[in-house]
């Protein structure tokens, strides 16, 4: 039989890498001769992100520390006047009946990290009775606080959900008397000059390291019969709810956003 014959597979293999081959070098010779290509074309150098300090066991260093255990200067009473809660072992706790503690300061955007405890003790109570407090951002929006460790009770009343508005993705609590904790990422709803609603606030949780909100869009205030609803405000402090149950608080700090 005449003619030429076929081309071993190992042959065309062999022609085809040396065309990728050829190819890859002609790409790479012209991109060499093309000033657009130079990496540093993007390269920001600019702003330079400011330097915070991120220190083992304590706030950051541009934090706004709210409690670290030696008093409650930076509280008031919701009443007006000094804070009234108990100040013992690095930690406040709920004087029951003494109402509610809010910041002297005010927030809107924030991070805020805050850890909590409830009762060890939980004979006798359960559901919304068990560890029940609240942190309520700018005093109107409220992330819940309660014993929700093998203690049954509407989801969007548990802890960690935005209080009969959101549920937390999971449950994420521990047993009664272990420390808690929350990292939040909080942003402000925004207003325009007529008072109309022109962003919803929206809030991201961590709780003990787990993510349980995750840029939830919040309806408007907490409302404990009714739908939320919006109002126009400006920034407001954080409160720190008296539900009639001994929980404490420690290291509360926030970095304005």
């Amino acid at each position: 039989m005449r003619g030429r014959c076929p081309r071993s597979r190992r042959d065309r293999v062999a022609a085809r890498a040396l065309l990728l081959t050829g190819g890859m070098l002609a790409s790479a010779a012209a991109l060499a001769h093309d000033p657009s290509a130079d990496p540093a074309k993007t390269e920001a150098w600019t702003p330079v992100p400011p330097v915070v300090a991120t220190p083992v066991g304590a706030a950051p260093s541009d934090a706004v520390v709210l409690f670290d255990g030696s008093g409650l200067a930076a509280w008031e009473s919701e009443q007006g006047g000094d804070a009234p809660w108990k100040v013992a072992d690095g930690a406040v706790t709920v004087v029951p009946g003494s109402r509610g503690i809010r910041t002297r300061q005010r927030f809107c955007d924030i991070q805020l990290h805050i850890e909590w405890r409830s009762p060890a003790q939980t004979r006798g109570v359960d559901g919304q009775n068990r560890g029940n407090s609240g942190v309520f951002l700018q005093e109107m929006y409220e992330l819940q606080v309660l014993d929700s460790h093998d203690n049954p009770t509407y989801p969007n009343g548990q802890a960690a959900s935005i209080y009969k508005q959101a549920i937390p993705l999971v449950n994420a609590s521990r047993p009664p008397g272990e420390w808690q904790s929350y990292e939040v990422i909080w942003k402000a709803p925004r207003f325009s000059d007529g008072g109309g609603l022109l962003a919803p606030a929206r809030i991201t949780v961590l709780h003990n390291g787990v993510l349980v909100q995750d840029d939830t869009v919040i309806a408007g205030t907490t409302e404990y019969r009714g739908p939320p609803s919006y109002a126009p405000h400006g920034c407001a402090p954080i409160y720190l709810q008296d539900h009639d149950s001994e929980v404490s608080f420690r290291n509360i700090w926030v970095r304005e956003l």
